[in-house]
């Protein structure tokens, strides 16, 4: 009995790893992709060019999650569900009315970007200058709304190399198609370059997205209106939370391009992608199948907490090794990815990187008020998690500068596990394991080592120290990794079968 629950756990712990390494191995595509656009915009233009290029593209992106009700969302998971019948007719339905939906809210979204193009400039850059720039780049708001509904119809139907190869073929082309948007024309060439992957991205999508064939189906008015609706309430009351985090992400960058200026910026997006996109792609990589794996249990306690342990072991197992690693060579990492003017930022990261360990278990926990069906809750509570965050940036910011915007991270986040943990334990019984609260403490030691290491110490001393630490760190995930997947005996059988 007792080896039949290991063998259980274990395929569970296998699945999660699976999953995680094949839609990690997506997000890296993709940022490989932006350390290469980063590292040219850095070089041809600088603090300032970054800090542009990031006013415009987290304004595309807000306007985009405000216009497109969740649709990235919601119609995974319906043409998931639709794909499980191996009905063809119901599958070819759903997409049907996906396709109709992301037309219709392209487009809206691009109209609203166009008739708010001079506001838009003016809260963005306190400005008219840009109203121009933000009409053409309205175009981009449907594009972009078009190539996620086919990335959203490879996704629910499990076409993850398609969807691999769409992504990284367009965010390729993209790159090379704006390069020399960014070296002759320098900040002015930034929106054509937007213009011209956006294309780049919709023709990829396109492709790989007709290769779906479908059966031909009559959707009247009147049934798109009925059917779409229940998915666009759904996709856009997951999608609050995303909105709300993008909301207070616009709102910092503003308030430090009036304080500090658009090389602030610049910085600030430097550090915050390195933070989130370099480190936290892990993140990105257990969504697309926590979230429905999860969603299958809700109406288990017992399971779903087992499931949420799982997650954050493997989770904290994978990154905390990485992130020892971003500590003790961070002034490197920093000049390869962008250039010696933005070693500035390292200080801000530090204490971000510290949050991470709190975001880990807090951002896994955090889904099983959707997954219980308590939307309401969930809103609630991302809700008020934002707003202190935001209050901590402004203070902090304010105050201390990037070096107050990396203690808020972690500040913030110490917060929110405290605020979803007691949540969960009242209404789910939730409690995390023992075997997690161990090795949580454990890597989070090894952190805080690295984290006074480069703090006191020089650079010899620094390197001398931090290098072990990292090591120690690798050498305990693989340990616990291997208890839970057997590594050492899949790496035997590979070897062996490779003879």
């Amino acid at each position: 009995m007792k080896k039949d629950l290991q063998n259980k756990n274990s395929s569970s712990y296998r699945q999660i790893m699976k999953a995680t390494s094949i839609f990690g191995g997506v997000q890296v595509f993709n940022i490989i992709i932006t350390i290469l656009k980063s590292k040219v915009v850095a070089v041809l233009m600088g603090p300032a060019g970054i800090g542009v290029l990031g006013l415009f593209n987290s304004t595309i992106v807000l306007l985009s999650s405000l216009t497109n009700f969740g649709l990235d969302i919601s119609s995974v998971k319906d043409i998931a569900a639709a794909s499980q019948t191996k009905n063809n007719s119901k599958i070819s339905r759903i997409i049907t009315i996906v396709k109709r939906l992301v037309w219709l809210t392209g487009i809206f979204g691009a109209l609203v970007t166009f008739f708010l193009s001079s506001w838009l400039s003016e809260i963005a850059f306190d400005t008219k200058e840009y109203t121009i720039a933000f009409m053409w780049l309205s175009g981009t708001i449907l594009l972009k709304q078009l190539s996620h509904g086919q990335f959203a119809i490879l996704q629910g139907l499990q076409k993850l190399k398609d969807l691999a190869m769409a992504n990284l073929i367009g965010s390729a082309l993209g790159l090379v198609a704006s390069i020399p948007f960014y070296y002759y024309l320098e900040l002015e060439g930034i929106v054509p370059g937007f213009i011209v992957t956006a294309i780049l991205t919709f023709v990829v999508a396109q492709y790989y997205g007709s290769r779906v064939k479908i059966d031909k189906i009559t959707i009247t008015t009147k049934e798109l209106k009925s059917e779409g609706k229940e998915m666009m309430i759904l996709g856009f009351t997951l999608g609050l939370s995303g909105i709300m985090v993008l909301g207070e992400s616009y709102a910092i960058r503003i308030f430090i391009s009036n304080y500090g200026g658009v090389v602030e910026v610049g910085l600030y997006n430097a550090g915050i992608a390195l933070v989130y996109t370099y480190v936290g792609l892990i993140f990105a990589a257990m969504q697309k199948d926590y979230f429905p794996r999860l969603s299958a249990l809700a109406d288990d306690n017992s399971k779903s907490n087992e499931l949420v342990n799982q997650q954050t072991e493997i989770a904290l197992l994978i990154l905390a090794p990485v992130l020892a690693g971003f500590f003790i060579f961070l002034d490197w990492v920093i000049i390869i990815l962008y250039s010696s003017e933005f070693v500035a930022i390292k200080i801000m990261i530090y204490w971000a990187f510290l949050g991470m360990f709190f975001k880990v278990p807090a951002w896994v926990l955090s889904f099983i008020f959707i997954t219980k069906g308590k939307s309401k809750l969930f809103f609630w509570s991302e809700l008020v998690s934002n707003l202190y965050l935001l209050g901590f940036n402004l203070v902090g910011y304010y105050y201390w500068g990037l070096k107050g915007l990396g203690i808020s991270f972690l500040l913030s986040y110490i917060i929110y596990i405290l605020q979803v943990y007691i949540i969960a334990k009242k209404k789910y019984q939730f409690s995390f394991t023992s075997e997690c609260l161990k090795l949580f403490v454990i890597q989070f030691t090894l952190a805080l080592a690295c984290f006074l290491t480069i703090s006191y110490l020089t650079s010899f001393w620094m390197y001398l120290i931090g290098v072990p630490i990292i090591l120690l760190s690798a050498w305990y995930s693989f340990n616990e990794l291997d208890k839970r997947l057997h590594l050492k005996d899949l790496i035997k059988n590979h070897l062996n079968k490779t003879e």
